[in-house]
């Protein structure tokens, strides 16, 4: 028996070894040159993880960055630690509870009062394992946080995006949207299971993208989703029950070993926003610094239209 151990641990080490690898060789880096001094940007969900060095690479840029964040600690730490890294005095932290439309709102009237341009909004921020959990305004928590306020946020902050073109919109989906093929509208309300409702939520910012791209057409802002990779990330910093904090563990054991650092997985956020040429391929998603084919859900013939009007419904949007 004791004979079979050795040759079978040998065999278990070389192939995660080149599972390791293979990660390695294919991650891919944002190479773009482009200057942002003088430009502005906004990062959700920028005081840790894939946001985090999203917001530091646009500083190292010159730009002038946001930090939209839910937790003024959290915000500010990662503030002080952008600014000590680069150099770059104009990194400035804003308070946005994306569980709530009322303070998106409130976010999203400041910015717009206070700031002439805005250059790159970049969606980034996410929750999960969350379980049933709804917010005050009566939606899923993760659904909201992830693909509501973000419709939302967006929409309120599009005239200063045309104002300041040629501008981008960045937002942060998941390969779950690609697994995931049962979305339909109705279980944008319905939780069957956290894996569900956060695979549907990044569908529907795929949708979101696709349709918004062809409503602003000609006007100078283009807009790019993304999967930015697994992640070694705290996105599960939320999770309940002991199922969630099962798979928190389980995760972290995983992601220590075989997922992507942050920093790693910022670099197609930061290459869609940053890099040259792209205009042309606005609403498409993006994987690995490239673009790729879209998801089939992205593909279904008037998706994205129902998409957008159950969307105004839930977030009432007046502007």
């Amino acid at each position: 028996m004791y004979f079979y151990i050795f040759p079978i641990c040998a065999v278990a080490l070389i192939v995660i070894g080149c599972v390791k690898i293979y990660i390695k060789l294919t991650t891919k880096w944002a190479r773009s040159p482009t200057c942002l001094l003088g430009k502005t940007v906004i990062v959700t969900g920028s005081n840790t993880g894939i946001g985090f060095y999203t917001a530091l690479d646009f500083a190292k840029r010159g730009a002038r960055v946001i930090l939209a964040c839910r937790d003024y600690k959290k915000g500010e730490a990662a503030r002080e630690e952008i600014i000590k890294r680069t150099d770059n005095p104009n990194v400035f932290l804003k308070i946005v509870d994306l569980s709530s439309f009322e303070s998106v709102r409130a976010f999203a009237q400041e910015i717009n009062k206070t700031e002439d341009r805005l250059d790159v909004l970049v969606n980034n921020a996410a929750a999960a394992l969350v379980n049933d959990k709804k917010t005050k305004d009566g939606h899923l928590l993760a659904m909201q946080v992830n693909y509501f306020s973000l419709f939302l946020l967006t929409n309120l902050l599009l005239d200063l995006l045309k104002k300041s073109q040629p501008s981008r919109i960045v937002n942060t989906s998941s390969l779950l949207a690609r697994i995931w093929t049962s979305f339909s509208l109705d279980k944008l309300h319905k939780y069957n299971g956290n894996i569900e409702v956060y695979a549907h939520s990044k569908v529907a910012i795929i949708l979101f993208t696709k349709e918004l791209a062809k409503r602003l057409e000609g006007s100078g802002v283009t807009v790019y989703s993304l999967h930015p990779g697994a992640v070694k990330t705290d996105i599960f910093r939320n999770a309940e029950g002991w199922a969630g904090s099962f798979i928190t563990a389980l995760f972290k054991r995983l992601m220590n070993f075989f997922f992507k650092t942050s920093e790693e997985g910022a670099q197609t956020t930061i290459y869609c926003a940053v890099e040259k040429n792209i205009e042309k391929f606005s609403g498409h998603h993006f994987e690995e610094c490239r673009r790729v084919n879209d998801y089939k859900r992205a593909t279904v013939p008037g998706l994205g239209e129902k998409l957008w009007r159950e969307s105004e419904e839930v977030v009432n949007l007046t502007h």
